[in-house]
């Protein structure tokens, strides 16, 4: 069995579109050392001093590749704009190079299909996640919205009024709404793990987790 990949691993960022410098600047306040990887001059110079290194190069040359010791990276983001081919000949690559953990950007279905089976293990449809979790939002309650691959969503919201002034015991919000608050954040204060005593006021904003379902039928309660 391979050794798992610590937390902390660098991180090899191909491609500095809006995705890709987006994955990087966010691994980069988080401390991990990062590779970033593009072809257009300009937007490697201007994410020089914003990661690790960057570094202009053509990742659809494997040669390239090996030069700047993509082969010793744990964990590769394949974030290639708008070309399929460039992206299944980066991910290729990738894959030739044995890379352990290797997470494609993803700009449709097929495109999607063809990724995990020349071997990338992680595909990501950003466009299409944004749109989701867009629609999911428009009902004006929900605050933010996370979906996993079984039907099972977290949302931030605000309490709808059937459970407002009630504890979670005595609003029998599990019984009635098939839904379980996880964490509740009084105003000015942080988020906390609810328990069956809290009481959940007008201000407050709570983390709801269930299926797609029952998750929008609660947030729709007036």
């Amino acid at each position: 069995m391979a050794d798992p990949i610590p937390s902390n691993a660098p991180v090899l960022v191909i491609g500095l579109g809006r995705f890709g410098a987006a994955t990087a600047g966010q691994l980069q306040r988080q401390d991990r050392e990062v590779l970033a990887v593009d072809t257009d001059p300009q937007l490697v110079q201007k994410w020089a001093e914003r990661v690790t290194h960057a570094v202009q190069l053509d990742a659809r040359n494997i040669d390239a590749l090996r030069q700047i010791g993509a082969q010793e990276f744990a964990v590769a983001v394949v974030a290639v704009g708008t070309s399929i081919e460039a992206s299944v000949l980066v991910t290729a690559n990738l894959v030739d190079l044995k890379i352990p953990q290797i997470w494609a950007k993803a700009m449709s279905a097929t495109h999607g299909r063809i990724l995990k089976r020349i071997g990338a293990h992680h595909v990501i449809y950003p466009e299409a996640e944004a749109g989701e979790r867009t629609a999911h939002l428009l009902n004006g309650r929900m605050l933010d919205f996370i979906s996993f691959d079984d039907e099972f969503v977290m949302a931030k919201m605000y309490p709808p009024k059937p459970i407002r002034g009630l504890s979670l015991r005595d609003s029998g919000i599990r019984t009635k709404y098939k839904i379980t608050i996880v964490g509740v954040k009084a105003p000015g204060s942080e988020f906390t793990y609810a328990t069956p005593d809290t009481v959940i006021s007008n201000h407050d904003l709570i983390i709801v987790a269930g299926t797609t379902d029952e998750v929008e039928k609660f947030s729709a309660l007036r």
